[in-house]
C-alpha cells in the first residue's frame, strides 16, 4: 500500500462530510468542495477519520490510493483554513489593483493587463505591488498564481517582473566590456 495512503485523514468537528455514490462532498467555514472518486479506491469514515484504501493490489490502485489521500487531505484543509499565494511586483511602475472579479495589472507593457479572476478565487493587494491569492481549491488557488506571474516572469539581469514571495531569482552578472 501507499506510504501515504496509510496516513489517516482526520476530519476537524466544524468540517461536514457527505459520500453520495462516488462523488464526497467536503463542507467548511471557507465553503465547499466536491471530488469524483475513482472506482480503483475504497473510502472508509470511523468517527470522523477517513482511511483510504485501494480496491484490489494493482500498482494502478496503490498510486491511486495515496493520490486520493493527498486530495482529500488538502480539500479538508482548503475549507477549513483556506490555501494562499502571495505573489510580488518587482519593477519601477509595476502595479496592481483588485476590482471585483478582475485584476488590473500595470507591468511595463504598452497597454494594461486585466486579467478575469475565476470563480472560487478570492484576489486581493494589500499593497500596490503585492497580490494575494486564496481559495478554498489547492490547484485552482496555484494555477491561477502561476497565469498571473506567466504574464511577466522575473527576469535573470535585474529581477523585474512577477514573483512569489518566496521564489528566490538567481542574477546574472552583465556581459562586461
Amino acid at each position: 500500500m501507499s506510504r501515504i495512503a496509510k496516513e489517516p485523514i482526520i476530519i476537524p468537528k466544524d468540517v461536514e462530510t457527505n459520500l453520495a455514490g462516488t462523488t464526497l462532498t467536503i463542507k467548511g467555514a471557507k465553503g465547499s468542495i466536491s471530488l469524483d472518486l475513482n472506482n480503483e479506491i475504497e473510502l472508509e469514515e470511523k468517527e470522523n477519520v477517513f482511511t483510504v484504501l485501494p480496491r484490489s493490489r494493482s500498482k494502478f490502485s496503490i498510486a491511486m490510493s495515496g493520490t486520493t489521500r493527498a486530495l482529500l487531505a488538502n480539500m479538508v484543509h482548503g475549507v477549513s483554513e483556506g490555501f494562499e499565494k502571495k505573489l510580488e511586483l518587482v519593477g519601477v511602475g509595476y502595479r496592481a489593483q483588485a476590482q471585483g472579479n478582475k485584476l488590473n495589472l500595470t507591468l511595463g507593457f504598452s497597454h494594461p493587463v486585466s486579467y478575469d479572476v475565476p470563480e472560487g478565487i478570492q484576489v486581493e493587494t494589500p499593497s500596490q505591488t503585492e497580490i494575494l491569492v486564496k481559495g478554498v481549491d489547492k490547484q485552482k488557488v496555484g494555477q491561477v498564481a502561476a497565469e498571473i506571474r506567466k504574464y511577466r516572469p522575473p527576469e535573470p539581469y535585474k529581477g523585474k517582473g512577477v514573483r512569489y514571495s518566496d521564489e528566490y531569482v538567481a542574477m546574472k552578472e552583465a556581459k562586461k566590456k
